[in-house]
């Protein structure tokens, strides 16, 4: 499986920045996927992750009602579209697939869950 982010850039505070991530190498329907972001000098951390068939999403507390994920499984691509932007929300942002789907929706947010990684997309948001 190969993922590749894109769509990442400078945004001022407050502004509105949409994420892309592109996939190939196996049957993409059946992926559970995510969206991760990591800060300087933090861990990676989970931002949203959405099923195979995209019918549930899930959210971290801090994005939940500002970020949307969703994903097109005809175009092989998912997308997270961000608004409010904060400051604090500068990080690396990474796609995710999973080889499975999982029974609980703690298991979404684990990082080591998912096995399939993207290179990552940089987005700095100025204040």
């Amino acid at each position: 499986v190969q993922l590749q982010a894109s769509g990442g850039g400078l945004v001022q505070a407050g502004g509105s920045l949409s994420l892309s991530c592109a996939t190939s190498g196996r049957t993409w329907g059946s992926a559970p996927m995510g969206w991760f972001r990591q800060a300087p000098g933090k861990e990676r951390e989970f931002v949203a992750a959405i099923w195979s068939n995209g019918a549930r999403t899930y959210y971290s507390n801090s994005v939940k009602g500002r970020f949307t994920i969703s994903r097109d499984n005809a175009k092989s691509m998912m997308y997270l579209q961000m608004s409010s932007l904060k400051p604090e929300e500068t990080a690396v942002y990474y796609c995710a697939a999973a080889s499975r789907s999982f029974a609980s929706e703690r298991a979404y947010y684990a990082t080591g869950n998912y096995p399939y990684w993207g290179q990552g997309t940089q987005v700095t948001v100025s204040s």
